[in-house]
């Protein structure tokens, strides 16, 4: 990685960057945090709007929305941007590789597919979660058009 002019430390001292690094990451986080737990509830809620506005067979658009902001707001943030100031051979380093929480995450839906592929304990919840969501929509869609169970 080259260093640009507008990439330098504005502090001759690097123990001045430092500081100012070490200060800037606290707000950052603490925005972090904040965003982050405004997002908890809002993705629960985005998700369930989402799930109720299925028209089709196709759930309503209101999570991914959500999750999108949420993408721009971690930009924006840019929680570890001081990184840059750090020497060149600890600014490259990449300690994870290409793995990364959502590589898990398919390996552990590999495995519960599998499972309900198998007709396991996994496909019996499935079946249940399908009917609840199935009577929900159900539910919904009489009460939009006027009839009563």
């Amino acid at each position: 990685m080259q260093r640009h002019a507008e990439d330098e430390i504005p502090y001759p001292d690097g123990r001045w960057a430092l500081l100012r690094d070490m200060g800037v990451l606290q707000v950052k986080l603490i925005v972090d945090g904040l965003r982050d737990l405004l997002l908890v509830p809002a993705s629960l809620i985005a998700g369930i709007i989402s799930l109720a506005s299925t028209k089709e067979g196709q759930p309503g658009l209101q999570f991914y929305h959500l999750l999108a902001w949420g993408r721009e707001s971690e930009k924006w943030i840019n929680l570890f941007a001081a990184v840059k100031n750090a020497p060149q051979e600890i600014s490259e380093r990449q300690g994870f590789g290409n793995q990364d929480i959502d590589n898990l995450v398919g390996r552990l839906e590999t495995l519960v597919v599998d499972d309900v592929n198998r007709g396991g304990l996994t496909s019996q919840a499935k079946s249940r979660i399908e009917k609840i969501l199935n009577s929900l929509q159900r539910d919904r869609d009489d009460s939009s058009s006027g009839k009563r169970s």
